[in-house]
């Protein structure tokens, strides 16, 4: 990291992070690519279904610097990650403005990924919104996310999917649009193939990590 960019962040920043590792972007319309992870910890979100529980209890995870995450980008830019993500847990319940700072200098696009219920902080190159029927987004993400993803277990969670692309649409935004079915949720998987084949502008996104093995 530049000496001028080190001197401009605290000695002491630092976020509770679950971990990091350079995989595969295994979701939405990055699946595929090569990606670094910080997974933040930190989540009141509190989905039923969700897969990281274990992230959501901040306190239960070390604080790390940021100028070792910036090391980490760094080191997988030069072995061939593509972009970073950061998840969670619920990312944006941090100030997330000096870990983007601080992980500029990667050259690495940054991806985020959230439920959107907190207000927006730090500059992204793509935005990933999964709103939550049990607690829907602000409008200020509907209205700047890239990608809005919808987990399906029923079919309420359509009815919810479309609100929240009207939403955005109404906002003056056109994110791609997609449907996940739950893992393990065959209703789902019904639900949401059947929806996105009698609806044009929806896309279906898989867990290809989850069936591949891979973090």
């Amino acid at each position: 990291m530049p000496q001028s960019l080190a001197a401009a962040l605290p000695l002491s920043a630092a976020l509770p992070v679950v971990e990091t590792f350079h995989s595969l972007q295994g979701e939405g319309l990055h699946a595929g690519r090569s990606a670094l992870f910080i997974r933040l910890g930190g989540c009141s979100v509190g989905c039923s279904w969700c897969d990281t529980k274990h992230s959501w209890p901040a306190e239960a995870h070390p604080q790390q610097a940021l100028a070792a995450l910036a090391a980490e980008a760094e080191a997988a830019a030069a072995t061939g990650a593509a972009f970073v993500v950061l998840t969670g847990g619920e990312p944006l319940h941090h100030d997330l403005g000096p870990l983007c700072q601080a992980l500029e200098p990667s050259g690495l696009p940054l991806h985020l990924e959230t439920s959107g219920v907190d207000p927006l902080s730090g500059r992204f190159a793509w935005i990933t919104l999964s709103p939550k029927r049990h607690r829907p987004p602000t409008a200020e993400l509907l209205a700047t996310c890239q990608e809005l993803k919808v987990v399906v277990h029923e079919a309420a969670d359509l009815a919810f999917a479309a609100a929240m692309a009207a939403a955005a649409a109404a906002a003056g935004n056109q994110p791609a649009l997609l449907l996940q079915p739950g893992w393990d949720s065959p209703a789902g998987q019904a639900l949401a193939i059947d929806y996105v084949r009698r609806h044009r502008r929806w896309r279906l996104s898989l867990q290809s990590h989850k069936l591949l093995g891979l973090r």
